[in-house]
């Protein structure tokens, strides 16, 4: 397998609208399309062919640290066609590489789902807003769409903190700056300490991966920046619990004041499979801080936030499991992917009963097993 090679996985990934390609010694490269895994019609990869494929793609700096720390993670352009962020690390002696497509056009809220009035929250000109879900739910995507949105309407300075960088942006009528975490600057947390003495509107972090950059984004949010931050939790009570929990008992009292006046919205996404037609579909949480729900929050009462979206409606808000509800409705997805991916397994089972529908075996059966 030669360096041509990649170079044919890569545009294999392309043409058929893959998400990621899996490249592990013992069996063929395989990539995951729609949610599944299918391996291509190609040899089995070995020992050589995958430490080859790795050199024809890793900068040196990543296979020094490849060598050093056992993994590295890094983003290329394929040509004008889209890129990739990698992730290489060692395994039995071996090496393997798992590559994600990031598409080259971004989205619009209306392409990927979103809540109309996701667009009104963009234009606040300050306040936290949180994108959460699994790994591989679509949140840097989502980002992607409302970081652009931004850039197309409104003269902002836009400084993106992301590792690597995904999706690149180019100058509208905002000014973006993008800074990569190991490339740009050693950290989230360092980069959240100078951002705030380069002028910028809006700030997106990439990730909320510990104390000090939680502490950053809420204090920058305070100050008067509107700052995207993602974490992976799944819902919107669950992911303010979340960045509570992870202060001291003693600054506890106080995060829940600061986020109960600057959170203003938690997204929360999982990405389903269509039963309706090839590809996959958004089911989203969806929470709007008003005055009621940051009393909720400032009075430690997250409990009694899940019953607070059902009845904001109004303002747009919705529940994970009647969003999957709705989906399943309309037929675009299957009642199974609909069990897997809700809160309450249980209560949706008895909807789909009563409403008449079958539901086969699920993954959740076949863990129980």
């Amino acid at each position: 397998m030669s360096a041509m090679q990649i170079d044919r996985l890569l545009d294999t990934i392309v043409k058929n609208g893959a998400s990621d390609l899996h490249i592990s010694t013992g069996r063929p490269p395989t990539i995951r399309l729609h949610g599944k895994l299918k391996s291509l019609a190609t040899k089995v990869v070995d020992s050589d062919d995958a430490t080859a494929l790795m050199k024809s793609i890793t900068p040196e700096k990543n296979q020094q640290e490849l060598a050093e720390v056992g993994g590295t993670d890094f983003g290329f352009a394929f040509g004008d066609a889209a890129r990739f962020r990698a992730s290489i690390f060692r395994q039995r002696g071996d090496i393997s590489m798992v590559l994600r497509l990031i598409p080259n056009k971004i989205l619009t809220f209306d392409e990927i789902g979103l809540p109309k009035i996701v667009a009104e929250l963009c234009r606040r000109p300050r306040g936290l807003f949180l994108v959460t879900g699994p790994t591989g739910s679509g949140k840097s995507t989502t980002l992607a769409t409302m970081v652009d949105w931004i850039n197309g309407l409104y003269d902002r300075h836009i400084v993106t903190i992301e590792d690597p960088i995904e999706y690149y942006h180019y100058h509208k009528k905002s000014v973006v700056n993008q800074r990569e975490v190991g490339r740009d600057v050693p950290s989230f947390s360092e980069a959240l300490r100078r951002v705030l003495r380069s002028d910028p509107d809006v700030i997106l972090v990439g990730e909320m991966r510990d104390l000090e950059t939680m502490e950053s984004a809420i204090r920058a949010a305070e100050t008067g920046h509107l700052v995207f931050a993602t974490l992976h939790t799944s819902g919107a009570a669950s992911t303010i619990n979340r960045i509570i929990d992870a202060f001291p008992v003693t600054q506890q009292e106080q995060v829940r004041v600061q986020l109960s006046t600057s959170l203003i919205s938690v997204l929360s996404q999982q990405l389903c499979a269509r039963s309706d037609k090839p590809g996959r579909v958004a089911a989203y949480e969806f929470l709007v801080v008003t005055p009621a729900i940051s009393n909720l929050i400032r009075e430690s009462k997250t409990f009694r936030i899940d019953s607070a979206i059902q009845t904001g409606r109004k303002f747009g808000m919705q529940l994970l499991d009647d969003h999957l509800w709705k989906l399943y409705s309309d037929g675009k997805i299957s009642p199974e992917e609909c069990i897997d991916k809700c809160k309450n397994p249980g209560d949706l089972k008895d909807k789909i009963h009563r409403a008449g529908g079958v539901i086969g075996r699920t993954e959740l059966d076949e863990e129980h097993e």
